[in-house]
């Protein structure tokens, strides 16, 4: 497997964010994107997971899969995407039934440190928790591309190891991860893409 940018650019609200991106990754390998704020860290992992149209280049997973670059993606915003009246186990549920996947919503709370905390209301959670929350929606279906804006964010230290660890599990999978981030990953990328504004 082998995820490819040659040349993308996009703009967000009529103003050009990136311009000539490239890059190269095969399975089994992180890419951290970083750079000033405005920089398009963001606008580029919409761009891969098919949110945005670059205006220029183009993004290609090889193998072509049928299902499409942005079926064989698990996206996690700078937003955790929960809905705040359901409980844990019914936001998970409810990807679950969507992507058509199979992951065990147990054993998942259990990965990110919060098993047995499957009843309680998502709007009773505190902010590393309901991070925590939006990295198990991405075990509810196997994808083997994770882009993830700003992946440590309200989480601990303890948090950090567990998605640590997570990240090492899909990598040793054959997975590929394309994440920005301007405090560093708790697991080292095979390379850095380092974003600027722009001319």
């Amino acid at each position: 497997m082998r995820l490819t940018a040659n040349g993308v650019a996009a703009e967000r609200g009529g103003r050009k964010v990136l311009a000539g991106v490239s890059f190269a990754l095969a399975a089994g390998e992180m890419l951290a994107v970083t750079g000033p704020n405005g920089a398009g860290k963001s606008t580029l992992l919409r761009v891969i997971a098919g949110l945005i149209k670059p205006t220029a280049g183009d993004v290609a997973l090889a193998p072509v899969s049928e299902a499409g670059l942005g079926a064989s993606s698990h996206y996690l915003g700078h937003l955790d995407g929960l809905k705040r009246a359901l409980t844990i186990e019914e936001n998970l549920g409810f990807w679950r039934k969507l992507w058509g996947g199979a992951g065990d919503i147990g054993a998942a709370l259990e990965a990110v440190g919060l098993g047995g905390l499957e009843h309680l209301p998502v709007a009773t959670l505190s902010a590393g928790q309901r991070r925590r929350v939006a990295i198990a929606r991405m075990l509810m279906a196997v994808r083997p591309i994770w882009l993830l804006d700003e992946p440590t964010t309200a989480l601990d230290a303890a948090a950090e190891a567990m998605l640590g660890r997570l990240l090492a599990g899909h990598l040793a999978g054959g997975g590929i991860v394309v994440a920005a981030t301007h405090r560093g990953l708790p697991v080292p990328p095979a390379s850095t893409l380092t974003l600027g504004n722009p001319p």
